[in-house]
């Protein structure tokens, strides 16, 4: 099978089909500028069908047997072993990943759909006592119906698998909404797994179409129930106001200025570790991740031999095709982002940063660029850098470490090194983020644990316990045994 020519359409009500619109979305190679595949976008029409057919699918689904659904999974996971090779090299091609990046994101989709086929047995029911003699107080959890789910480029078949195998796992039905940019690892390929793996037709559809086409019809249309979206910040407010003015609930999973911070407790074995994690916390899969750590806090007591151990270590990653084993950085997504990198770059040296590490920009192939001595005003140390720059700041003590690393709207991720695992606790408490973790990187994903921010960050969580909060809904069903007396 070629992904790319053969999975590069609409997947409504179970046929490949291409949409109405009237122009099309072209797919890139975006290291080599390859045309992969022509999509022509979806209209509201089909948005329409693909929520309707996915309303008529789900209510038989929802009653179906748990223990029934729950063998879909275990197709789909097999059947992601068997083509994991495949399933790298389109990755490898849509996305600029490295083949580390790619065979890291195909692993970690494989631990979330093991989660899922549990998760089809998960709900509980609950029965509560009652003030009321002779009354049963029944609670059920159950699916919500239909969710939209909205996915990123960055970690699309990942990201996307988070959403859509837990939501079918509860009983749930699901339209995709891949980003334009990986139309065939978050969309098409997902949908191919589902159909081969025998889920029945209708309860998983793909649209690809862009917001100047359809504008809010995704969002707005009264079947969905849930919008899970991830992506930017500023996409993300949008998202979730739509969807509260039409008494929808948003999971939001949003952008990111996580810190690593650096304690002062380190002997040499503690730097060169704390090095080793923030070059990955920065530089995985081109920095191009919400959890990246856009700043590395390290305390004046440490700072140099931290800062000559890390600036070796970043100036000898190698930049180019991320076909070859060697690579580490591979292409930014596309030309706007490298174009945006070097802007910001230089706009940080003019207002006074001073560069330890400066990349070239080749075409999308954006080398690492280290800076330092930026102030703590500038606009720079507030958002999200979604690409290989990262910025070195030093700090005195533990309280200006904690000011700083909360100096930011964003809330998503986080790190700290030291060599007393309780005094990294207790500091990564004080940290206003959703997760935090202690002597390792600031990218980090599980099934069970619960995955979100705060702030600007996002809203809600996913994972485990949280995903089933996320995609059910409860309904309170009592019984009277006896006979209330009524007042009148």
């Amino acid at each position: 099978m070629s992904y790319f020519t053969d999975l590069a359409h609409q997947y409504i009500d179970g046929e490949w089909r291409t949409g109405s619109g009237s122009w099309d979305i072209i797919d890139f190679n975006p290291y080599n500028g390859e045309k992969l595949a022509a999509i022509t976008i979806a209209t509201v029409r089909e948005i329409d069908e693909a929520y309707r057919a996915a309303e008529r699918a789900q209510r038989a689904w929802a009653a179906t047997n748990p223990y029934t659904r729950r063998r879909v999974f275990e197709r789909v996971l097999r059947l992601v072993e068997e083509r994991k090779d495949d399933i790298i090299e389109a990755i490898i091609d849509e996305l600029g990943g490295t083949r580390l990046k790619a065979v890291y994101e195909v692993s970690a989709a494989q631990e979330f759909l093991r989660e899922a086929i549990q998760l089809s047995l998960r709900p509980e029911g609950r029965i509560l006592p009652s003030p009321v003699d002779g009354k049963e107080n029944r609670v059920y959890r159950l699916p919500v119906g239909v969710i939209g789910v909205i996915s990123p480029f960055n970690f699309p078949f990942l990201v996307t698998i988070k959403s859509v195998a837990p939501a079918l796992a509860l009983g749930n039905a699901v339209v995709i909404k891949p980003n334009q940019n990986a139309p065939v690892v978050g969309g098409g390929l997902i949908a191919k797994l589902f159909e081969d793996a025998e889920l029945p037709a209708g309860l998983l559809n793909v649209v690809v179409t862009d917001i100047a086409e359809v504008g809010d019809a995704l969002i707005e249309h009264p079947v969905p129930k849930v919008i899970s979206f991830a992506g930017s910040d500023r996409v993300g407010r949008h998202v979730g106001a739509v969807a509260g003015g039409n008494f929808k609930r948003a999971i939001l999973e949003l952008s990111g200025n996580s810190a690593l911070v650096v304690l002062d407790d380190l002997d040499e074995t503690g730097l060169d570790y704390a090095v080793d994690a923030a070059v990955v916390s920065r530089f995985v899969y081109q920095g191009q991740v919400c959890m990246a750590a856009n700043r590395i806090l390290v305390d004046r007591n440490v700072e140099q031999r931290f800062t000559e151990k890390f600036v070796a270590k970043v100036a000898s990653l190698r930049t180019g095709d991320p076909r070859d084993p060697e690579t580490q950085i591979g292409p930014v997504i596309n030309t706007f982002q490298a174009d945006a990198l070097t802007a910001l770059v230089d706009q940080a040296l003019a207002e006074g940063a001073t560069a330890l590490v400066r990349g070239r920009t080749r075409g999308n192939l954006v080398e690492p660029t280290v800076l330092a001595g930026l102030d703590e005003n500038s606009a720079l140390m507030q958002q999200e850098i979604f690409g290989p720059v990262v910025l070195l700041i030093p700090f005195d003590g533990e309280e200006e470490a904690v000011r700083l690393a909360n100096n930011t709207p964003y809330g998503l991720s986080g790190a700290v090194h030291t060599s007393n695992v309780e005094r990294g606790v207790a500091f990564a408490k004080r940290i206003v983020t959703g997760m935090m973790h202690v002597n390792d990187s600031t990218v980090q994903d599980e099934p069970l644990v619960a995955f979100g921010g705060e702030k600007f960050s996002g809203l809600g969580r996913l994972n485990g316990d949280s995903t089933v909060e996320a995609f059910t809904t409860q309904k309170w069903i009592s019984v009277q045994h006896g006979r209330t007396a009524f007042p009148f």
